[in-house]
């Protein structure tokens, strides 16, 4: 179980700080039932977690954790799909967000900004799942780190020594 004020990663949503643990609170709700009221770190509203739910919840990891990652990011491959049909792209990285891994984020954020870079995909949703994958890493890694989200970018491209 979490505590009150801990960061904890929730499903594909990235970091969100437990504001409570309690009910509900609405009719119709079991007032037995405890949830975690979770306040997302990036973007606004709150999600309710029942606290034996089996949705993917872990803590944010540690500072030594984030900086092995970020050193092994020259080594992680790229994540990139060769099919070109829009729902099979998709399915895609749907199935690698659901792995809930670290390396894969920084292998969807590799893939994707190489080919929008070298202007073979260049479309909204290519642009927001790479978005996605960023602000899911960023947020845990400026957790670890205990830095500004916006931090993050300039703090992995001067550990690797990569011109900004």
């Amino acid at each position: 179980m979490f505590s009150i004020g801990e960061k904890i990663i929730y499903g594909e949503n990235g970091v969100c700080t437990v504001e409570k643990i309690a009910p509900l609170g609405i009719s119709g709700a079991s007032e037995n039932k405890l949830y975690y009221h979770l306040c997302p770190l990036v973007g606004s509203g709150i999600y309710f977690a029942p606290i034996d739910s089996d949705t993917y919840m872990r803590p944010v990891m540690s500072r030594e954790e984030a900086e092995s990652l970020i050193a092994s990011i020259p080594d992680i491959e790229p994540a990139i799909c060769n099919d070109n049909r829009f729902n099979h792209v998709d399915a895609y990285y749907k199935s690698l967000f659901k792995l809930h891994s670290n390396e894969v984020l920084v292998s969807i954020i590799k893939g994707l900004g190489s080919r929008i870079f070298e202007r073979k995909t260049k479309s909204s949703r290519a642009e927001a799942t790479m978005k996605r994958a960023k602000d899911m890493l960023h947020g845990e890694l400026s957790v670890a780190l205990g830095i500004e989200f916006e931090e993050v970018e300039n703090y992995i491209h001067q550990k690797l020594n990569v011109q900004a």
